[in-house]
């Protein structure tokens, strides 16, 4: 067992199991504590940073990872440990105010703040700890998923998480986690074995099948809206090395190139976590330099099986068209969902729009053929991520999460840092959105919807809504947790 990249204000008590992770507050403690009615109230009761408005870090703290989001909460929390948590969502709801709940501040709709509220930003919450022999990780809420993929390859293990590094463990679980190892090894919430969650009443829970068994069915895809995740516990497969790496063909073999996947990805072994895209081809050293800013079709494969076997397995995607260019090989697990991080950094600007898919019809390949090439730049795309395999395994009731039936995961995302290029990139994400929409489920990923998507949430969620509902009005009656894809009690 080790305990690396631990929280620097850890502490190593014997605590109540309600608080049993890096330093939480017993909870007879904090259900005693006077109540906050101001900001300088609340810097008393905290061991975090309570930051307002003129604040020297005010501008910073108050910024997500989508630059078009700029909004002014009230206060910002930057919680050191559950303690912290409940005592700010008490703040929060004996005073009336607005609630955003911030772990990687990678929501495209930017819930991660709120004008005039409070902000509980769980960034200074980024501990790991693994236990190998039982292959296991608890990580704290903060944690992103290169924190975590970095505590957990150290032991050769992982779990399914997302494809940029600097997102938050907590959402993408929350909303589902579709990664590279989705169909091998599930969704992230899939493997998710237990959670620490703080409800709105204050009140410290446990989530699991046998503690609280209704709320960890619905936060297991019902986003942020059942209280706030101080912790959560996952369950790790032998994963290290892996071979991975995107493949560009020329733009003209797109519609072959999706026919093939389409028949491929069905039967494919599960150790293959394999998407589509289109994609302008950024000034990488792979890629002739000739080609850069060229639009091409790809694919961007891992095989989490033997790397040795990794070129035979690659061998298919070879076979169906000329490969102009490519960079695959064996590289370590935490280096795959850290590739893309350049092309999406801090502050870019982004429109996002994505719909669960059944079949990939030659009607549906015609659509993504004429809209897809269209992609204003590098960091504009669509991805189709393969959602067969060890999700069809899991009930449609099991877990809150939509449309198990659903083979794949459709977004289309655009992003530029440029303020100008917002309406030409928004047009392109819904002209190409309301185009394969008639080839899609009425349902989508709640973690690619954005923020002019909350007429969809009822059709997200599909039979398990009601459900939802029903918790909704048992944990958070007052509807506490609204700032999300949210599901009114």
């Amino acid at each position: 067992m080790a305990l690396p990249r631990l929280c620097p204000t850890a502490t190593y008590l014997t605590i109540p199991r309600r608080c049993r992770l890096f330093g939480g507050q017993p909870q007879a403690i904090q259900e005693d504590a006077m109540s906050a009615k101001t900001p300088s109230d609340l810097r008393g009761l905290m061991r975090g940073e309570v930051i307002v408005e003129g604040d020297a870090d005010y501008d910073t703290a108050r910024s997500v990872h989508n630059g078009m989001i700029d909004k002014r909460p009230a206060v910002i929390v930057r919680a050191m440990n559950a303690g912290d948590v409940m005592t700010t969502v008490n703040y929060a709801r004996d005073n009336g105010q607005k609630l955003s709940i911030r772990g990687g501040g990678h929501s495209g709709p930017g819930f991660g703040t709120n004008d005039g509220g409070v902000v509980i930003d769980l960034s200074r919450m980024r501990g790991v700890r693994v236990d190998s022999r039982a292959r296991t990780a608890r990580a704290e809420g903060g944690a992103t998923w290169g924190d975590f993929n970095a505590a957990t390859n150290a032991f050769g293990l992982a779990t399914t998480g997302g494809v940029i590094s600097t997102t938050g463990i907590s959402g993408l679980t929350l909303g589902g986690g579709i990664g590279y190892l989705t169909r091998g090894h599930g969704l992230s919430l899939d493997n998710l074995i237990s959670a620490d969650v703080v409800t709105a009443d204050g009140r410290m829970l446990v989530a699991s099948e046998t503690e609280n068994p209704d709320l960890f069915w619905a936060i297991r895809g019902g986003g942020g809206n059942f209280g706030v995740c101080t912790s959560l516990e996952y369950k790790l497969q032998p994963v290290k090395t892996v071979y991975w790496g995107p493949m560009f063909y020329e733009i003209s073999e797109a519609a072959n190139v999706l026919r093939f996947y389409r028949d491929y990805i069905k039967t494919a072994p599960e150790e293959m976590g394999a998407f589509p895209a289109f994609q302008i081809a950024p000034p990488l050293p792979f890629i002739p330099e000739n080609r850069h800013g060229d639009m091409f079709a790809a694919i961007v494969a891992c095989w989490s099986g033997d790397p040795a076997d990794g070129p035979r397995q690659f061998k298919a995607f070879h076979d169906v068209a000329e490969v102009k260019a490519e960079m695959v090989g064996p590289v370590p697990y935490p280096a795959i969902n850290a590739a893309f991080d350049g092309l999406f950094p801090t502050g870019i600007r982004q429109y996002w729009k994505g719909n669960f898919v059944k079949e990939l019809t030659d009607d549906a390949i015609a659509a993504h053929v004429q809209h897809g090439p269209n992609a204003p730049n590098a960091s504009s795309t669509m991805h189709l991520y393969p959602i067969n395999g060890a999700c069809h395994r899991v009930a449609p009731d099991a877990t809150a999460f939509g449309h198990r039936d659903a083979n794949f995961s459709m977004v289309i995302i655009s992003a530029s840092p440029d303020p100008m290029d917002d309406a030409r990139n928004t047009k392109w994400v819904r002209d190409y959105s309301d185009a394969v929409a008639p080839h899609s489920e009425v349902g989508g990923y709640v973690n690619f919807m954005d923020d002019d998507d909350a007429s969809r949430v009822r059709a997200n969620y599909g039979s398990n809504f009601d459900r939802l509902t029903r918790i909704k009005r048992q944990f958070d009656p007052d509807n506490l947790f609204r700032v999300n894809q949210n599901i009114a009690p």
